[in-house]
This record gives structure tokens, sequence and C-alpha cells, in this order.
């Protein structure tokens, strides 16, 4: 197994994944968003194995203005507009391979072991 875990030292779902994996000694990699971000081509990935781009934006985010912006931004430029401003991405955002989970899902993680 291959972990990517995406989030920010702040979020307590973040922390919870952190926790499930530790406890079950699985090694992580984690990956403060505030600091460095998804790439374009792991944004696709996780994107693709999430089911479309909308299941990522996080609709409680604290920014109602980006949300609006983005949520007005015509489709092709959409992820574009998404990865320039990824506080607006649910997290955490676990990763597997090809696999990838967005939020707190050990149900699903479980199957991964």
């Amino acid at each position: 197994m291959n972990i990517q875990i995406f989030g920010t030292r702040k979020c307590f779902d973040t922390k919870k994944a952190e926790r499930y994996f530790k406890e079950r000694n699985i090694r992580y990699q984690f990956i403060d968003m505030k600091e460095k971000g998804m790439s374009g081509g792991e944004f696709r990935s996780v994107a693709a194995a999430a089911g479309g781009m909308e299941n990522l934006i996080d609709r409680k985010c604290k920014d109602k203005a980006l949300l609006a912006l983005i949520d007005c931004t015509p489709d092709g430029m959409k992820e574009d507009k998404v990865l320039e401003n990824q506080k607006v991405i649910r997290t955490p955002v676990v990763r597997n391979g090809r696999k990838a989970t967005v939020g707190y899902c050990p149900e699903v993680w479980k199957e991964w072991e």
C-alpha cells in the first residue's frame, strides 16, 4: 500500500485519518495542502477516483466568495481555478495508488488493507 494523505494540520478529519493509519501500523505520506498542495496530475487522478471534481469541493468552505467564483467559472476553466485555490478542496484526500477518498472514510480504507 502506498498511502498519501492530503490535508491540513488544523483539520480534525485529517488528524483522524492520520490516527487511523498510525493505529494499524500502515505507513503513509502526509502532504500539507497549505504548504505544497496537489499537482495537476494528482488532482485529476483524485477527481476521477472520487467521481468528478464537484465531489472534491467543500461546500462548507469558509471562503464563500471563492466558492461563488468557482461556481460561476466556465466548466473548461473550473479545474484551473480549483487548482489555484486548493483551500476549497474537502480534506482529507487519501490516495492509495489510483484509488482515492475525500473526507473521513474508514470503511473504504478498511477494504484497502
